[in-house]
């Protein structure tokens, strides 16, 4: 048999483990925002941030020299320990080294036993495949009912190879810890054999192009190579009952190109995506908040159709059980987001 038996899917896999989750709890995270802990300049500005965004993650991988790897361990652990995170409703999230790194089972352990009831999700870069989840899951319940942990930890894996693409099914489905999936088209590129050093976003050699007129030159249209592999691990994430987030976006100058990346991501179903600088906070906030002419008539769609059956016309255009559950999407999430901030609160009339 390849997976556990719905009867025992949601058991604790360690003796007093937290209960798993059966339903993903219900948070804001339009933008997941990197964090070096390993740098006291940045860490000093964490409670500041964490006002301002949906989720601070403690980067402990990539990024993150040999030679720090224990300075930004204990710089997360400090951050768990100094920063009030629920008093501003943001998530607390920890990217640890891959796990056949010299680093995982160090990082996973002081992570779980000494911020268990802070941290809310630790993040798995290079997932291959459920294997990858199946051993963190038993590994990290051992460790909770270790620490006495109150409430289990969730997971967040990063698509980087293509053995990890080829099962996102898998992995989506492999753990009730299972709260989500990003894209990491860096170390994807690289593991395919791509030939682009960008991270993120479209590539002008990715082209179409159109038949050859007589008289003018022909036009080029750029084509964004990732959209396969988003749109598949969207549709695993949806299917999984997880959410599926865009990635890094590398080029930090080039907000319009990371607004545009963003909001492709956002239409196609994704919750949210990371930021890497601060600049792109609020391309993230702006993006991945519905803009409020569509909130307002998603509201008056619901108003017509209350109990989401027959049919209506708003504007000219027909409503019906499909356009109904299109705008719930859109008031649903609308009101994720006036809860956290009273100025779209008022801009959306909730």
């Amino acid at each position: 048999m390849s997976a556990k038996t719905p009867r025992q899917f949601f058991k604790p896999l360690a003796i007093g483990a937290p209960e798993p989750f059966r339903d993903l709890p219900v948070r804001l995270e339009r933008m997941i925002h990197f964090v070096p802990p390993h740098l006291d300049k940045v860490r000093a500005k964490v409670p500041e941030t964490a006002a301002k965004v949906d989720v601070i993650l403690a980067n402990l991988e990539d990024a993150i020299p040999s030679d720090a790897k224990e300075a930004a361990r204990a710089g997360a652990l400090e951050m768990a320990k100094s920063v009030d995170f629920k008093s501003t409703g943001t998530g607390f999230w920890a990217r640890v080294n891959c796990l056949n790194s010299p680093w995982f089972l160090d990082d996973v352990t002081e992570l779980v036993t000494k911020a268990g009831d802070t941290l809310d999700v630790i993040m798995l870069p290079k997932v291959e495949g459920p294997w990858d989840i199946h051993y963190a899951d038993q590994f990290v319940a051992q460790l909770e009912a270790k620490a006495g942990v109150k409430r289990p930890i969730m997971f967040h894996a990063i698509l980087e190879t293509a053995q990890g693409v080829a099962l996102v099914e898998e992995i989506a489905q492999a753990s009730p810890r299972m709260q989500g999936i990003s894209l990491g088209p860096a170390d994807l590129a690289a593991n395919r054999a791509m030939k682009t050093t960008r991270v993120g976003g479209g590539h002008p050699m990715y082209r179409v192009i159109e038949d050859a007129v007589e008289g003018r030159e022909r036009q080029a249209y750029q084509q964004d190579l990732w959209h396969y592999t988003f749109a598949k691990m969207v549709d695993a994430c949806v299917a999984a009952g997880i959410k599926p987030f865009y990635g890094p976006f590398g080029d930090i100058s080039d907000h319009a190109a990371c607004e545009q990346q963003f909001r492709n991501a956002f239409l196609m179903g994704c919750a949210g995506a990371w930021s890497l600088h601060p600049n792109q906070i609020d391309i993230a906030k702006r993006v991945f908040s519905p803009e409020p002419a569509e909130v307002k008539f998603a509201l008056r769609i619901l108003e017509a159709m209350p109990d989401g059956s027959g049919v209506a016309m708003l504007d000219g255009k027909m409503q019906d059980d499909a356009t109904w559950k299109q705008a719930k999407v859109i008031v649903d999430l609308a009101k994720q987001v006036a809860a956290k901030d009273p100025d779209m609160a008022k801009a959306y009339g909730l």
